[in-house]
């Protein structure tokens, strides 16, 4: 997430619903080896498409300190990118552009948005787009605390990236949407959400017919004390919130008073689509200033994510997901 939260004081308490597991040992793990992930298998239902060891298998790479932090313009961040690039061909998730990675025009080194898309299905809806996203760098390297000097991001935002690239695969395994979707992977978030705002504006000179934007941030560890699973940035802003909801069957989305209180709704990657488009672009998030006390530091690792809540949320997103793509009218307003 953007550098934001140095104004205020983190209590230091973990969830008690966390799980400290790694899945997997990173060091066997190449930038492109999905195989282990069994992309292949074949679907169950949607409500158990997704699992503990999966989430676990992307986070490990994707936090490990092979990627040194995934700073923008970084070697470790292209080594994420090359790594999100083959989940999406193993996935049947086309690329948007000529080629998936889409290189930023306004910033000072070579960094990429990895961008995919799988089209509608409908003759008539496939012209309408969403946009699902997650910023896929971090902070790199920084001041060492006990020897430590990498910044993994684990759930900022390897959370949201991991949970992006779940869907995808479900999307590219069943072809499910009337409407087409656009995956997306940013870049220089944390440098003043230069990736998201390059693309928003790269498709609104293409004249893009943007339906909603969807954006997952920090989504690693479970809310605390609250009778909903994530909160929505912006949750006032449009009727969002109860459309999930009512495609969930459940009480999914909430609203933290803290969320409107800082303005997360501009601090994060669904803001440059809402400035662009001037359409509902909002962020699913789990922070809720209680429940994680390592933001931007270098105790941000896997070993504090709890995989099976985020499989558990990945599976309740898809039906999200699937309502909103599949409804005959653009439901979602401000």
């Amino acid at each position: 997430m953007k550098t934001l939260f140095y104004i205020i004081p983190m209590v230091l308490v973990l969830s008690c619903g966390t799980v400290k597991m790694k899945e997997t040992d990173v060091a066997n793990i190449t930038p492109v080896s999905e195989k282990e992930i069994v992309y292949s298998e074949s679907l169950t239902s949607k409500n158990q498409f997704s699992n503990a060891t999966r989430i676990g298998v992307l986070m490990n790479f994707l936090a490990s300190d092979e990627l040194e932090g995934r700073d923008s313009g970084s070697e470790g961040i292209e080594k994420a990118a090359d790594f999100i690039e083959g989940v999406f061909k193993e996935n049947n998730v086309e690329p948007y552009f000529s080629v998936y990675k889409d290189t930023l025009s306004n910033f000072n080194k070579t960094a990429y948005n990895i961008v995919g898309v799988i089209q509608g299905n409908d003759p008539v809806l496939k012209n309408e787009f969403i946009v699902i996203g997650a910023h896929y760098d971090h902070i790199g390297r920084i001041t060492s605390v006990n020897g430590d000097a990498i910044a993994n991001g684990a759930n900022d935002n390897a959370s949201g990236t991991s949970t992006v690239l779940e869907l995808a695969r479900y999307f590219g395994s069943t072809k499910s949407n009337k409407r087409s979707i656009i995956f997306s992977l940013f870049s220089a978030e944390e440098k003043g959400l230069l990736g998201s705002k390059h693309l928003a504006e790269k498709l609104k000179t293409e004249n893009l017919n943007l339906y909603v934007m969807l954006n997952f941030e920090m989504v690693g560890v479970p809310l605390v004390g609250k009778d909903y699973t994530m909160y929505l940035t912006g949750f006032e802003n449009s009727n969002m919130a109860n459309i999930a909801n009512g495609y969930a069957t459940s009480n999914l989305i909430g609203f933290l008073p803290e969320a409107k209180k800082f303005n997360l709704f501009k601090r994060s990657d669904n803001y440059p689509f809402y400035v662009a488009f001037n359409v509902p672009s909002q962020t699913f998030c789990t922070f809720d200033f209680t429940n994680f006390d390592h933001y931007h530091g270098v105790d941000d690792e896997v070993e504090f994510m709890d995989f099976s809540f985020m499989s558990d949320l990945v599976n309740k997103v898809i039906p999200v997901v699937e309502g909103i793509s599949n409804a005959p009218t653009k439901e979602i307003k401000f």
